[in-house]
């Protein structure tokens, strides 16, 4: 792979953890979509087999990535998800 292959990859990885992280998308409409458009890769930053992307680190790294896009919509979807997510944790004692 080249520098732009690379950057391209990248980027869809993170376009495809937004789609994850905004329920835009789950495990079932990725199975659905690989099989039907026969793809065999669907960069992510993580697994989706073991989470579902909404931990902050992975939510700031996506944010991060948008913010250097400017695409200011797409951050704050994420922003909001990532607020519901650390709201609805409850403290462990």
């Amino acid at each position: 792979m080249d520098f732009l292959e690379d950057l391209e990859m990248y980027n869809k990885a993170m376009f495809n953890a937004y789609e994850f992280i905004t329920d835009k998308q789950n495990v079932d409409d990725l199975i659905v979509n690989l099989e039907l458009h026969e793809i065999d890769t669907y960069p992510l930053p993580f697994d989706p087999l073991v989470e579902t992307g909404k931990n902050p680190a992975i939510i700031d790294m996506v944010i991060a990535h948008f913010v250097e896009l400017e695409e200011y919509e797409k951050c704050a979807e994420l922003v909001k998800v990532k607020t519901k997510c650390q709201n609805s944790k409850t403290p462990t004692e």
